[in-house]
């Protein structure tokens, strides 16, 4: 394959959840750099990525797409190209994300009940905004409490794209945000087709934040364990 840009999901992908990028994975995009166009499509705020990574020099696409930002060598920083904010009903998505709860039985949250993002972007944390962390990651590991109901999520959301987001919440983006539409669009702005592209990602499961990639033409590398990143890259290398 002729492969000219390879990209990226962080969580799950290149560290674990929320940590900075290992010495050893750094290293390993150097290299690959080497030979490869490397971007970042990630589903937080640029900033935030490019903080977890330590500035590594990698331009990023942030809020699946609603955000873009080039590196910038001279300065040690990120260069903001676009950054679209889009409107929210908080009154209606409060709304329904009661009666979401109520038919589910997630009546008993600590904190809010939605959280909403500057970028427009939404949250339903089902154990609401402020629980615990150690509360949070032993909720649902496997998503299956979630996926159970994902479907009534997306059909009571349709103006959304909905994600089985961190580890006790949806994650939605107005649509047509998601990373698919977010690698397209940097894809056609420089003139790369689908065939020359491949992207790295560990979420491709249902209502997972890559499953729009994987399910697509693009070519997609699986990656289960963050820690085997080597073995599932190296015949890029």
């Amino acid at each position: 394959m002729s492969i000219k840009l390879i990209a990226f999901d962080l969580d799950g992908t290149l560290t674990q959840h929320k940590t900075k990028l290992s010495p050893e994975h750094r290293e390993l995009l150097f290299r690959l750099k080497e030979k490869h166009k490397l971007l970042m499509v990630g589903a937080g705020q640029c900033v935030r990525i490019f903080e977890q990574m330590e500035h590594f020099p990698i331009d990023i696409v942030g809020n699946y797409g609603m955000q873009y930002t080039k590196y910038n060598s001279s300065t040690d920083s990120l260069n903001l190209i676009y950054d679209i904010k889009a409107e929210c009903n908080r009154a209606g998505c409060e709304e329904k994300i009661t009666m979401l709860r109520q038919r589910y039985g997630y009546t008993d949250y600590s904190g809010d009940n939605v959280e909403y993002h500057s970028s427009g972007c939404i949250t339903f944390p089902l154990l609401g905004t402020t629980a615990t962390q150690a509360d949070k990651l032993a909720f649902d590991p496997d998503r299956t409490k979630r996926r159970a109901f994902y479907e009534d999520v997306v059909n009571t959301f349709p103006e959304y794209n909905v994600f089985v987001g961190g580890s006790s919440s949806f994650d939605m983006a107005p649509k047509p945000y998601n990373k698919y539409y977010a690698l397209d669009k940097y894809c056609k702005g420089l003139g790369i087709t689908h065939n020359e592209t491949v992207f790295v990602g560990d979420d491709y499961g249902l209502g997972g934040n890559d499953e729009s990639v994987y399910k697509s033409d693009f070519g997609f590398i699986k990656v289960d364990d963050y820690r085997q990143f080597h073995d599932c890259i190296k015949h890029l290398l």
